[in-house]
């Protein structure tokens, strides 16, 4: 695997500082594990690339597919729906490339290994690779509103050929979503959803073609603002709003150009819509991504009592590392063992758990 290297154009010292440790963290956890298949003898496959993960896989808004969701430079694109149809993408030469270095103990892309790797069976075979049905990533635009420090988007806006999808190649990867059969489409990745000019069609097209399928869209809030976004949301099945504070002072410390009391208020106003028709769908969920300076005990509370008074199902608490100097060391020393409960994304409160199907994946 090559040496770290940082490309992404950032001017601000200290930002640029905290992608070079993340870059140099990947390849180091990359060399690691290259280290450990040589010693064990073993290799590892791909659960994407095997066609047996829930979220990964990204169709991007230039309509390249990377096999991964966090591809801000290029480096998993294993094909482009405008030359070639997915099938011939997914078993193509440049996945295949992906599937043997894994098999031969090597990490093919730096992102590897922070994601889907996992080791050979003990037969040393890796499983037989079939097209996806659990789950598959739409970009619908890499553009955004919000500025957040830990979020390399601006890498990835730079290499899009196209920053937005129109609606008819909208409406051909709805096809797409429905002939693969998929249970989830997460229509989110690198940009804002609902800064598309086209987002009230979207979503209810995206519908008609899913009937079945869960679809979940994560969102600042910021843009979900008026009656008609309101309606054309209530296709989905599931809206997670990023408000990682209770106030503007800690939200903008991480999300720059964001809004506090507008986000607040469009989880309130979406609540409000949604109820009024009698509706439990789509959850409303508050996703809180947890810092050293938005972690305090007394923060906590007042953040499940705010999402409590406006009525959303969930709040869930989400540890990073991104940026490295924001890590919450209460998250780590175990001090949320007493808030809500475990779950894959780290703790959650489920406010209005009449509100919550029994097959949705927490």
């Amino acid at each position: 695997m090559a040496t770290p290297t940082t490309a992404r154009p950032i001017k601000n010292p200290k930002l640029r500082f905290n992608w070079i440790v993340s870059d140099f963290f990947r390849w180091s956890v990359g060399r690691w594990r290259e280290l450990r298949a040589k010693i064990s003898g073993r290799g590892y496959y791909c659960s994407v690339l095997a066609g047996d993960d829930d979220y990964n896989l990204t169709i991007n808004s230039d309509l390249t597919v990377s096999c991964n969701c966090q591809d801000t430079d290029g480096s998993g694109h294993i094909g482009d729906l405008r030359k070639n149809t997915f099938e011939e993408i997914f078993f193509g030469p440049t996945a295949q490339h992906f599937r043997d270095e894994l098999a031969k103990g090597n990490v093919p892309i730096p992102t590897c290994a922070r994601c889907a790797m996992r080791p050979l069976p003990a037969s040393g075979v890796a499983p037989k690779p079939h097209l996806p049905d659990r789950g598959i990533m739409l970009e619908n635009t890499v553009r955004c509103n919000v500025d957040c420090i830990g979020c390399a988007r601006e890498g990835a806006a730079n290499i899009r050929t196209s920053k937005q999808m129109t609606l008819a190649e909208l409406t051909q990867m709805g096809e797409l979503v429905a002939r693969l059969g998929m249970k989830q489409l997460f229509y989110l990745n690198l940009g804002e959803p609902f800064l598309s000019p086209n987002i009230c069609q979207e979503l209810p097209i995206l519908r008609r073609q899913n009937p079945n399928c869960r679809i979940v869209v994560s969102t600042n809030g910021v843009l979900l603002n008026t009656d008609a976004k309101r309606e054309a949301a209530l296709s989905l099945s599931h809206i997670l709003f990023s408000v990682h504070g209770i106030n503007h002072e800690m939200l903008d410390r991480y999300m720059r150009r964001s809004n506090f009391e507008k986000a607040y208020e469009a989880m309130k106003a979406m609540v409000a819509y949604r109820d009024a028709r009698g509706q439990k769908l789509p959850v409303l969920e508050w996703k809180y991504v947890l810092f050293n300076w938005n972690d305090h005990p007394k923060t906590i509370a007042r953040a499940i009592e705010m999402a409590r008074e406006i009525g959303v199902d969930i709040i869930s608490f989400w540890p990073t590392h991104n940026p490295f100097y924001g890590s919450s060391w209460r998250w780590h020393l175990g001090g949320f063992k007493n808030v809500g409960v475990p779950c894959w994304k780290g703790r959650e409160v489920i406010l209005r758990p009449e509100n919550i199907p029994t097959d949705v994946i927490h």
